[in-house]
């Protein structure tokens, strides 16, 4: 089958068509539907022996039983006060998060960042990020904007490159969501130019600039993502149509067999598998394969 006969179904891949709704064949749509961010477990405040001692048994509370830590957490708002608001919330906001409980988990990280002293930037920050993300995983995109806007200011004034970039991840995803495509670049172009080395950001530029039918831009993006983590099976299968759509079935097929070659049994892999089955064999091999 040549490239021509495939690209009918794999230009609804583009973000011409409609930049929201899910490609064929669960193809990698890291703007759009990536799943939350895993919980951030770190301690951003520093805190006094009881409350940091609390705050430890919560999170490996956590980490075995979310919901009875969701209820701790609970109980110890009930007379919190000052520094002990601010890990309560903190430790429902994860356990939320954990069951999925987005709403909950939004309000306990809002009040968590409000209830930080407003020196503490880092922190306030942080919160305001993780906010954002649960936002995010409840589907409401513009409030996880707002929020995303104000972490953003908070980490630039507190000088915390990690934080700006997650926070400039969120918000991509945000305006993707938001049918803003264009506008997610500049967030995604601050990841990439903050964390040069993470190959998260050059993944999400890849997906959004081939989104935009930006096919070479989206190639060179694609490859820094390679280069940077080469057997990350969301990486080979974004790569892998990057190339059908630029014409170069070869090197879709390469790319595609590759995630099958190191996780045969992922979701990932199924995929690739999809994809090739959607192509059909080179032509070299079905010419083999009639002759004996």
């Amino acid at each position: 089958m040549s490239g021509l006969a495939i690209l009918l179904p794999l230009m609804l891949l583009q973000v011409g068509l409609d930049p929201t709704r899910p490609a064929p064949l669960g193809a990698p749509d890291e703007l759009v539907n990536r799943p939350p961010r895993p919980v951030d477990k770190s301690r951003p405040v520093t805190l006094s022996d009881p409350n940091a001692r609390w705050l430890g048994q919560c999170l490996t509370q956590l980490e075995s039983d979310a919901s009875r830590a969701h209820s701790l957490a609970q109980i110890k708002l009930i007379d919190a006060l000052g520094e002990e608001r601010v890990i309560a919330n903190h430790c429902l906001g994860l356990a939320a998060t954990e069951l999925g409980l987005w709403e909950d988990a939004r309000a306990a990280f809002v009040a968590a960042r409000d209830e930080t002293p407003a020196d503490q930037l880092r922190a306030r920050a942080r919160f305001g990020a993780m906010a954002g993300n649960a936002a995010l995983g409840g589907g409401d995109a513009a409030g996880a904007l707002t929020l995303l806007d104000i972490a953003q200011a908070d980490a630039t004034s507190a000088a915390s490159a990690s934080l700006q970039v997650i926070a400039a991840l969120d918000t991509a995803r945000a305006l993707v969501a938001l049918e803003r495509p264009e506008e997610a670049l500049a967030p995604l172009e601050t990841a990439t130019t903050l964390a040069p080395e993470d190959s998260e950001g050059w993944l999400l530029k890849a997906t959004l600039l081939r989104r935009l039918d930006r096919l070479d831009e989206a190639q060179a993006a694609i490859e820094k993502a390679a280069a940077l983590s080469p057997q990350e099976s969301e990486v080979g299968l974004e790569a892998g149509v990057i190339a059908i759509l630029a014409g170069r079935d070869d090197a879709a097929r390469a790319s595609w067999q590759s995630v099958i070659d190191v996780q045969p049994d992922s979701l990932a892999a199924q995929k690739a598998r999809d994809y090739l089955a959607q192509i059909g064999p080179a032509p070299s091999a079905v010419q083999e394969g009639a002759n004996p």
